[in-house]
């Protein structure tokens, strides 16, 4: 059996290399990404700001929205500010939830309307834009608002928007190398041959998912060391928690292809349904933007998704330092989705579409 699975591997490995322009693409696509987005938010405006509001003494208590009626309610400069278009606002409980958000970039600027306080991340440009709303409803007879440090290290958001480049990568390499190749074997009547030899299927399948693994794992450390080189990108926690969390987001990509691929036999229909699930599932788990004040259905949908917990516990290790036990939730659903996409893959699966 052990011989059976090695040559698969091999034979799928050696596919894959010879491929030179999907092999290319595979390392030069996230380096494009990361480039190109650099560029983007260093000089150009963006139209969609995040605002967190929280009320009171921040020293005492941490009042919710009835406390308007005070201060901020006659404040003729919070009330121009929130009247700002193509900007939302998001009251937090607490002073130290919001705090987060800000750091990790889930939103772009927050306010205390009722002690007159601000603070924003230096690297974001976001929030340089919301501060300027701010200064432009200042009146004379008003103090102005202050701004104030941010508490703890910033986050710059290149080195939070690296862990989600990596999981997409991960998620196309998976998905379109293990679903479309397997539909591609049983069109051409690969698969066919297959059946007919003492080759089982549970060893094809476990040769296409080491196979993948093995791949996946040599693109990806290729990219992320030259990324860290290139951009100066660090890791706050383990490079073995986060090998983890990238095995695990890994093998559950790969679970999704081989439930798309056990039966189809139409390139067409796989690929149709491979855009279905990957494109949605790139932007519901929030590899570009943070799904912060969205509504709750969206934020549901998203914690069914692989990608989402792979990029959550990748973004808490790099940029956190957090630990296995701290990212157990993450692991936990990858762990339980890579099982149920497995065996119903496993159980589905037919050599030919007859």
């Amino acid at each position: 059996m052990i011989r059976r699975i090695w040559t698969i591997f091999k034979a799928r490995n050696n596919e894959f290399f010879r491929d030179r322009a999907a092999y290319g693409w595979n390392l030069l696509f996230p380096f494009l990404i990361i480039i190109g987005f650099s560029i983007i938010f260093n000089e150009k405006e963006q139209t969609l700001y995040k605002v967190g509001i929280v009320y009171g003494n921040l020293s005492g208590r941490t009042a919710g929205t009835e406390d308007i009626s005070g201060s901020a309610a006659g404040d003729r400069q919070f009330l121009v500010f929130k009247d700002s278009k193509y900007t939302e606002f998001i009251d937090f409980p607490a002073f130290q939830t919001a705090m987060d958000k800000l750091q990790h970039h889930r939103i772009d600027f927050l306010i205390n309307p009722d002690t007159r306080q601000y603070w924003l991340s230096t690297t974001s440009p976001k929030g340089y834009i919301v501060e300027k709303l701010l200064q432009a409803g200042m009146v004379p007879e008003k103090s102005p608002y202050i701004r104030e440090r941010i508490t703890g290290s910033e986050i710059p958001y290149s080195e939070w928007l690296f862990p989600g480049i990596l999981g997409m990568n991960i998620m196309f390499s998976a998905l379109y190398g293990v679903g479309y190749t397997v539909v591609r074997y049983r069109k051409n009547g690969v698969l066919k041959r297959f059946s007919v030899t003492p080759l089982r299927p549970f060893e094809f399948l476990a040769a296409q998912i080491i196979s993948r693994m093995y791949l996946l794992t040599l693109t990806t450390l290729i990219v992320f060391l030259g990324c860290m080189v290139i951009f100066d990108f660090t890791c706050q926690g383990s490079y073995w928690s986060l090998l983890v969390v990238f095995l695990l987001g890994s093998f559950s990509m790969i679970s999704v292809g081989l439930v798309i691929a056990s039966r189809s036999g139409s390139e067409e229909f796989a690929n149709g349904v491979l855009n279905l699930i990957s494109w949605p599932m790139m932007f519901l788990s929030e590899v570009w933007f943070s799904l912060e004040g969205t509504k709750p259905w969206v934020k549901t949908a998203s914690a069914f998704l692989p990608l989402t917990h792979l990029t959550d516990g990748a973004r808490r290790i790099m940029n956190d330092g957090a630990s296995l036990f701290d990212i157990r939730y993450q692991i936990f659903m990858l762990i339980l989705m890579s099982f149920v996409f497995f065996m119903t893959g496993s159980i589905l699966f037919k050599w030919n579409d007859e």
